[in-house]
């Protein structure tokens, strides 16, 4: 499920609070941007933007930003408000630019994709800049893999959906009923099977090909030097 997220702006404007109050939370680590991208974009989550509400809701009823520090140390937020999970480290999400390069595509192709339904962004603002995770640099990797092997998008996008349904049923055996699970989990084992023999097929393929295309360099390297002796034998006879 994508998250919520906000850049810097936006998030001031959300939050309703100036960049020096927010300069001075971070100084004293009562908040922290959750990550940046490659190019160096700060970005915050629903969670810190809930974390900041909490704060100005306690400055109002007359904190001390140290005595709310304290009490965030010690109690933490009011339950509901926490971050679940690990923060976000720096750099470890990439815009559509950075995906694509890292992946040697162009960015329109990734948009394209996204369009089709076969990648989602892991984060998204509302005004549609979006950042993925480094697994998707691997995603779409096998996705281009693919298409060299003929798939088509549909055929990409139906692989897609089937790998989210695995994610999902190893996060959660009770996401799908216990009848859903079986036919979903022989699907993909028919996909597998399918994409296996394929292979086998590109495997044989590629391998005759290498055969001919080394076969012929040779050939067409005897016919470089064959044709450089016919010429220098024209040569020596107009000398002559």
């Amino acid at each position: 499920m994508k998250r919520a997220m906000y850049l810097r702006e936006k998030l001031l404007a959300q939050a309703g609070i100036s960049e020096e109050e927010l300069q001075e939370w971070e100084r004293i680590k009562l908040v922290k941007p959750d990550g940046a991208t490659e190019d160096k974009f700060l970005f915050y989550t629903k969670e810190t933007l809930d974390k900041i509400l909490h704060i100005k809701s306690l400055l109002r009823v007359g904190y001390q930003l140290d005595h709310i520090s304290k009490i965030i140390k010690k109690v933490g937020l009011p339950r509901g408000q926490e971050t679940k999970g690990k923060p976000a480290r720096l750099h470890e999400y990439l815009t559509v630019g950075g995906l694509a390069e890292r992946v040697g595509i162009s960015p329109r192709a990734v948009k394209h994709w996204e369009d089709k339904g076969i990648i989602e962004p892991d984060m998204r603002s509302e005004g549609g800049f979006r950042l993925y995770s480094e697994t998707f640099v691997h995603l779409c990797q096998l996705i281009r893999d693919l298409q060299l092997f003929g798939y088509s998008l549909g055929e990409i996008k139906t692989i897609s959906v089937q790998f989210r349904d695995f994610l999902a049923i190893s996060s959660d055996i009770s996401t799908y009923s216990a009848e859903e699970n079986v036919r979903k989990l022989n699907d993909m084992t028919k996909k597998i099977k399918d994409l296996q023999d394929k292979m086998k097929l590109f495997k044989v393929g590629i391998e005759r090909w290498e055969n001919l295309l080394k076969k012929k360099k040779k050939e067409i390297s005897g016919l470089k030097s064959l044709n450089i002796k016919h010429q220098a034998k024209k040569e020596q006879k107009k000398d002559a």
